[in-house]
């Protein structure tokens, strides 16, 4: 099995199928600006010590003495390992005066001298300017590549590569991994995002993967797209219920444990509402639950909560709330995945898919989201229950986007039926999966008790 150079950052060792593989040379390219140097100043102050050093070489794209400023504002800096631990050189003197030969030459004696377990050269693309022809920078290339991979170290070469120039220079090929790193734009919105293009012998987590830069340096979100798990899990065999006595009645007793619900409907129905009832009926039951809004703040539900007899502040309430026009959405679902793993949560509400949507931006990236949300919660048997808003008040025609009707083992639409100068409010249980529901449309109020059911509506009248 192949050894594994970590990071220290965990997300990131899990895209790289649990760390980088040891004693190999890594390209990381991207533009500038992208987080190349502090990709690879985790990896340096992480796995460095005294006897086997880190050495970080930078070329004649940024000066050292900057380089060191910016990196000591950052948390993973450790000034009292400079001059140990991690060793910096700039090789910018032997390339002005003696060329590619003066650096490969300068290169060796500080692999002779030091013994390094990690080298760094920032930036490799630099030495490419300096090279008579492509012949001459192919054989440098390949003087570099021979002399690192000769000894038991693991390289990163660093340049402000385009996705052009991955089939083209010469360095892509010699490497053993290539990780690109850019910042994606899709329409006013843009994220940092990673992608491995190349690892020899080992397996890595595919696609683009989003990424923030903080003091921390860099913190990863992995590509939420679960893979369909064909080995078998038992659902508990139980009903739980939604919060709503008669709603539970129509659905044969309650939802199944670990289901998936859909509340559909237009502007004002009662969705958020619906979403609350399910929330504080599990805290009745002696179950956590966590409300996970992009539409309404805590102000906002701490105005709308006490007036049906419940507190944001009950112990078993946990409150998630974002704007969908600032979140980083790999983000969010991570640390909400997180939130769900660390609190013990068995309900889940999130509210609503349209700002979900929004948030994600891509149409692909958000049926991978919903199509994980919906596996993740169902192998952890833990009930989600989602809203959809219909843009339709009167009538419909489409329930939701991307098949998420489909995904879901229940369906509640929530509409308004207009009635001699006056509109009413009508539930129907459209689907739910394993039970013999009630299919009329009721309608119901909302007081203080919250939603309250009467009998059934003649939507034809």
């Amino acid at each position: 099995m192949t050894d594994r150079l970590p990071s220290g950052v965990h997300r990131l060792d899990d895209v790289f199928g649990g760390g980088l593989p040891a004693n190999s040379i890594t390209l990381v390219a991207g533009a500038p600006g992208t987080g190349k140097t502090i990709l690879a100043e985790h990896y340096v102050f992480h796995n460095a010590h005294a006897d086997r050093p880190a050495l970080y070489c930078t070329t004649v794209s940024e000066p050292l003495d900057k380089l060191l400023r910016y990196g000591q504002s950052l948390d993973l800096f450790d000034p009292e390992a400079i001059g140990t631990a991690v060793l910096f050189e700039d090789l910018g003197g032997p390339l002005h005066d003696g060329g590619l030969d003066a650096v490969l030459e300068r290169l060796a004696k500080l692999i002779r001298e030091h013994r390094p377990s990690l080298v760094v050269i920032d930036s490799f693309k630099a030495f490419r300017a300096f090279a008579d022809d492509d012949g001459a920078y192919r054989r440098f290339v390949h003087g570099v590549a021979g002399m690192l991979s000769a000894i038991a170290v693991s390289a990163f070469l660093l340049g402000e590569y385009t996705e052009a120039d991955v089939g083209a220079a010469a360095e892509f090929a010699v490497a053993d991994n290539v990780v690109f790193m850019a910042l994606a734009q899709t329409g006013p919105r843009s994220r940092r995002v990673l992608e491995v293009l190349k690892m020899r012998g080992s397996d890595f987590a595919s696609g683009e993967h989003g990424y923030r830069i903080s003091r921390h340096g860099i913190e990863v979100y992995p590509r939420i797209a679960d893979p369909l798990d064909p080995s078998v899990y038992d659902p508990e065999p139980v009903r739980i219920p939604s919060g709503i006595a008669a709603l539970d009645e129509l659905l044969q007793d309650g939802y199944w444990r670990g289901a998936t619900t859909l509340v559909a409907g237009p502007t004002g129905s009662g969705k958020t509402l619906m979403g609350l009832h399910f929330i504080y009926g599990g805290i009745a039951a002696g179950e956590r639950g966590i409300f996970a809004t992009l539409q309404e703040s805590r102000s906002q539900l701490n105005r709308v909560a006490p007036g049906f007899g419940w507190s944001l502040d009950d112990e078993g309430m946990i409150l998630n709330s974002a704007s969908p026009v600032d979140i980083q959405i790999d983000q969010w679902l991570h640390d909400l995945f997180e939130q769900v793993e660390s609190t013990g949560a068995r309900r889940l509400v999130i509210d609503s898919l349209s700002d979900l949507a929004t948030a994600a931006g891509e149409a692909q990236r958000y049926r991978e989201y919903l199509y994980s949300l919906v596996q993740r919660c169902a192998r952890r048997q833990i009930n989600l229950l989602m809203t959809q808003e219909i843009t339709e008040l009167f009538g419909t025609s489409q329930l939701s986007d991307f098949g998420v009707s489909h995904l879901s083992d229940n369906v509640i639409m929530l509409q308004y039926v207009p009635d001699k100068g006056r509109l009413r409010r009508g539930l129907t249980v459209l689907k739910a999966r394993a039970s013999s529901h009630d299919v009329g449309t009721h309608e119901f109020t909302i007081d203080e008790r919250g939603i309250v059911l009467a009998g059934p509506l003649d939507v034809e009248r």
